[in-house]
């Protein structure tokens, strides 16, 4: 604040030592009477007739002063600044001192830091309310096993499954009711559909340890086998420690069809398309690899389709063998859900040809995309992009198939079926995976690695992605300019996806290696987990120490979920 009387260049001077750009000009008695900023002076200096060391702040202030009372509130100011059409507010107490200035500016970067928090907020609980329909709905849906326990009479399955359901349902009622019906943003997507896995394993643990008679009474043991087997159940990996699955109830091997085919239908998908746009549902082609249009009408028809599929598949394997319907049922759910939870150890030994036949069909449709399936319904959606994939897909499976028979020295029947069992990453077995050749081991690693198609009920990295990331040498080359915007981030979430699925594969056989398991088999369970395949090579049991179960455990969630959803999470740049 200085004198009406002070002289510019001596103004100038104060404003470059203080670093400031206005002075609060004061009559004789410290009363504020006007103001004057760097731009006021730079205008007056620039006039021919001014003279710096004779023109007073008098001179040129703007007056009266425009200002406020500290007590005020901010709406005030901005409607005061709009009124005066001004940027900056002298602030006064209530004694008509001059106590500050208020800066538009000021205003500005707090009403977009509140409107950041307030997102941040609103994302947060748009995600717990749609996270409680998630629930809710799995919980109804879980109910249909646990009828089937109650017309069976199996009251522990019975009780097990409903406990489930109903804490499920209770669980998502809440997170309904503390939660808030908006619109989330793709970030918070990632983690509705990343925390819906979480979550639906912990609580399908509950079945498991209700019905299965584990080894071990210690609660971390317990704990980390029933969240193996659950993460088993809806990652649709079909690993389990149990070596007689036959002994269970009929009702639960049901049951554990049924969470493989409902996870393989990835309903989560389902639940969040019922919330979005068209238009914004195909930004989301990240989460589901495949850039599908239609999506909320193709939901709805592929889990037509696939119903149809199972129950056609389970009639025809009691038809043609000597089984029960429920296993069969189960063997269906879990080769359309390219699971390979094996209902039966010794299953596979009385199987006749037109049997195995009719399961390698079943693996098959579920390793190709919805979309193909969709195309029957709406054939004017068959494209020739679609059908490229397809075709993709058939050639490296047959490659694969005939150099395994080659390789292995076994008939050309059981080459086959573990081969497509392997490509589809369902993980049913009939051979002994454990200490493989060099040129099978290699080839059936490749096989889980690549998985099926894209948008299928597959892991892997899917054929889609397989073709994006052979573009990969475009980023570094000369014709890197060649390369779209969109393109290039297909490429990055492609490495995002397959650098996991060989680096923590190889952390976990070098653990397990220091403590006495074979190198190359642990490496093979490992890719096997977090690809979602569920082949064994004697690694995974009930031996395995409670840490690395629950270790398979999560990377068959990674897998399942894939684990470009942790890279949106935590870089939310790769979703724009």
């Amino acid at each position: 604040m200085l004198a009406e009387s002070v002289k510019l260049s001596e103004a100038c001077t104060v404003l470059k030592k203080k670093d400031v750009d206005e002075i609060i000009v004061v009559d004789d008695s410290y009363n504020p009477i006007g103001i004057v900023t760097d731009e006021d002076i730079l205008t007056k200096i620039s006039e021919s007739l001014v003279n710096p060391s004779k023109t007073t702040l008098g001179d040129i202030m703007v007056f009266p002063l425009i200002s406020i009372k500290e007590n005020q509130i901010l709406s005030e100011a901005l409607e005061l600044m709009r009124e005066k059409k001004i940027r900056k507010l002298a602030v006064m107490s209530n004694s008509n001192l001059v106590v500050g200035i208020l800066y538009l500016d000021t205003i500005v970067n707090l009403v977009k830091k509140s409107l950041v928090k307030q997102q941040k907020q609103s994302t947060l609980w748009g995600v717990i309310w749609n996270l409680g329909v998630v629930l809710q709905f799995t919980g109804v849906l879980m109910f249909i096993p646990g009828i089937v326990a109650t017309l069976l009479n199996e009251p522990i399955v019975a009780t097990g499954i409903y406990l489930m359901s109903v804490l499920l349902i209770i669980s998502g009622f809440f997170m309904n009711s503390y939660g808030e019906k908006q619109p989330i943003t793709l970030r918070g997507t990632a983690i509705l559909v990343f925390a819906s896995f979480v979550i639906l394993v912990l609580f399908g643990m509950i079945p498991q340890l209700f019905v299965i008679q584990f080894d071990s009474s210690d609660p971390v043991e317990l704990f980390a086998d029933g969240f193996f087997e659950s993460s088993s159940g809806f990652s649709t990996t079909g690993y389990s420690l149990l070596p007689n699955p036959e002994e269970l109830p009929k009702s639960f091997i049901f049951y554990r069809g049924y969470a493989q085919f409902v996870g393989g239908l990835s309903f989560i998908y389902l639940i969040v398309t019922a919330f979005y746009s068209e238009k914004r549902i195909n930004t989301m082609k990240g989460f589901i690899s495949g850039n599908i249009p239609h999506l909320k009408e193709l939901f709805a028809i592929i889990t037509i389709i696939f119903s149809i599929y199972a129950v056609i598949i389970a009639l025809l394997l009691f038809y043609l063998g000597d089984g029960d319907i429920l296993v069969d049922f189960a063997i269906a759910f879990s080769a359309l859900s390219t699971g390979g939870t094996s209902p039966d150890s010794k299953i596979f030994q009385e199987f006749t040809t037109p049997e195995f036949v009719v399961v390698i069909a079943g693996m098959i449709l579920g390793a190709l995309p919805f979309g193909f399936h969709y195309a029957f319904v709406r054939t004017k959606f068959l494209s020739i992009n679609l059908t490229k994939e397809v075709a993709v897909y058939f050639c490296l499976l047959i490659s694969f198939c005939i150099i395994f028979i080659f390789s292995m020295d076994v008939n050309w029947l059981d080459g086959v079926f573990n081969m497509v069992s392997a490509s589809t990453t369902t993980g049913f077995a009939t051979i002994n995976l454990e200490n493989l050749n060099p040129v099978s081991f290699t080839i059936i690693i490749i096989a889980m690695i690549i998985g099926g198609c894209g948008f299928s009920t597959t892991g892997g990295i899917k054929i889609l992605r397989l073709t994006q990331l052979s573009k990969v040498r475009y980023i570094f080359g000369i014709k890197s300019a060649n390369i779209s915007e969109s393109d290039r981030k297909d490429i990055i979430s492609g490495i995002i996806i397959l650098a996991p699925l060989l680096i923590m594969p190889l952390l976990v056989a070098t653990h397990m290696a220091s403590i006495g398991y074979d190198f190359q088999n642990a490496f093979f369970d490992g890719v096997s987990a977090i690809t979602g395949t569920g082949h064994g090579a004697g690694t995974v049991s009930f031996a395995l120490e409670p840490f690395m179960t629950i270790v398979f455990g999560i990377m068959m969630i990674l897998g399942k979920a894939e684990i470009i959803l942790l890279a949106y999470i935590l870089v939310p740049r790769l979703m724009k």
